[in-house]
């Protein structure tokens, strides 16, 4: 008989709706129910999906059936989320970023490790067709050595939503670092500026920039805006390139586009979403059935949060930051 993944959702934001899109793609898995904190928007999502809404979470963790859990909730919410999970031995797929610190993670991966169990952040654009074919031309030598990275990301988003996020150097510059990772390597130094440009209403910053060195002696520059729409003919709506001295690739969310506005967008990028049903996808059949490792794993997310930690030291001291030997 074919393999069944039964999973459960620990969270009812919109982002349970790309995940549950990914899940119905998805023939060897089976959502079988959803728990938020909000039990009103839990039983709307469950209708919608076709899945039980459980009243608690601790119920849904009891439930034999599920064999794996997506933490899906806000970030402060992750930590415990995921440890709990794992200690009622279920295989984790957390939303990013994957903890609040390096030493949230860690307890993480301790708790992974004894559990025996896979616990999967969501990076989600390393399951992105086009950023694995520049992976592929990067280590097969076509592209020559490493010049620069660019991933810029400029989508408006309203004080009224912005100011449920933790800014964008958390919740946008995280994907940033760690597609610069994937690509480039682990870097060596970082300096970062940041500002607030809205009605006054929202406090976190909502456009910020860093510019990294990678071990290599290439660039990357990271930059995240919530402030406005990039519309122009060539955008930077959503994009990221890859420059090195014998060719050089891109990938851009202007590639794929619905007129129709999304929750939050004033246009829907489709690419993002067929790259979280890539990230349910591979992580169902291909870490939980055949076994393989995940392209993005806890100690990614560690490195990742040590350029996110290494950006925000670089805000606070106006001074580029090393991040080699940095705990």
């Amino acid at each position: 008989m074919r393999k069944v993944i039964k999973a459960g959702f620990l969270g009812a934001g919109d982002i349970a709706d790309l995940h549950a899109a990914g899940m119905r793609a998805c023939p060897q898995a089976e959502l079988t129910g959803i728990y938020d904190i909000d039990g009103e928007k839990a039983t709307a999502k469950a209708q919608q999906y076709g899945c039980r809404s459980f009243n608690s979470c601790e119920e849904m963790l009891a439930d034999q059936e599920i064999d794996a859990v997506f933490v899906l909730t806000p970030l402060e919410e992750h930590h415990d989320g995921v440890v709990l999970a794992l200690e009622a031995g279920k295989h984790v797929l957390v939303e990013k970023p994957a903890a609040v610190n390096i030493d949230q993670i860690k307890n993480m991966q301790r708790a992974a490790s004894a559990a025996g169990k896979v616990c999967m952040p969501v990076h989600n654009y390393l399951y992105e067709d086009s950023v694995t074919r520049t992976r592929e031309l990067l280590d097969s030598g076509r592209l020559g050595e490493l010049v620069a990275i660019y991933v810029l990301y400029n989508i408006h988003h309203p004080e009224h939503v912005a100011e449920r996020y933790p800014g964008v150097v958390r919740q946008i510059l995280t994907h940033h670092a760690y597609i610069t990772l994937h690509l480039g390597g682990s870097p060596k130094r970082v300096m970062a500026m940041a500002s607030t440009i809205n009605d006054g209403s929202v406090a976190k910053e909502n456009l910020a920039m860093a510019m990294l060195e990678l071990e290599g002696g290439a660039l990357a520059h990271l930059q995240a805006s919530f402030a406005a729409d990039d519309h122009t003919a060539d955008n930077w709506t959503f994009a990221i390139k890859v420059v090195g001295t014998e060719g050089a690739t891109r990938f851009s969310h202007a590639d794929w586009v619905q007129n129709a506005p999304a929750a939050v967008h004033s246009h829907t990028y489709s690419a993002y979403h067929y790259s979280i049903g890539n990230t349910a996808r591979f992580f169902i059949e291909r870490c939980l059935i055949a076994g393989e490792d995940p392209l993005s794993s806890l100690e990614d997310a560690i490195s990742c949060q040590r350029i996110i930690e290494g950006i925000e030291d670089s805000l606070d001291s106006g001074r580029g930051v090393c991040l080699q030997g940095k705990a």
